[in-house]
């Protein structure tokens, strides 16, 4: 069953269509999306996943396991193999 859409008004006053409770404006996130930084390369969800849990460098990231990186809410198993080969172009690895 498809679940119906609903318009939704963020606080900077973008309007959006969403069928979650979810409250993320998608033009807001466009806006912040880094455009220089291994961030930029990441899905929303996956990017504030990061962000939320202070990491925004690759070597913030490898001080971390991939069974930690998992475990936070919005990042998926496909998002494992982008970090990954970001971690190896920064000769990097994800803590053993």
């Amino acid at each position: 069953m498809e679940r119906k859409k609903i318009l939704k008004t963020c606080k900077n006053g973008h309007e959006f269509y969403k069928s979650s409770d979810c409250p993320t404006c998608l033009i807001c996130e466009d806006e912040r999306k880094p455009q220089d930084n291994f961030l930029s390369l990441l899905v929303a969800p996956a990017r504030r996943a990061l962000e939320n849990n202070g990491i925004t460098t690759s070597v913030q990231l490898s001080k971390y396991t991939e069974k930690e990186i998992l475990n936070f809410h919005g990042i998926g198993k496909t998002t494992i193999p982008k970090l990954k080969k970001l971690l190896s172009e920064n000769k990097l690895t994800f803590k053993k």
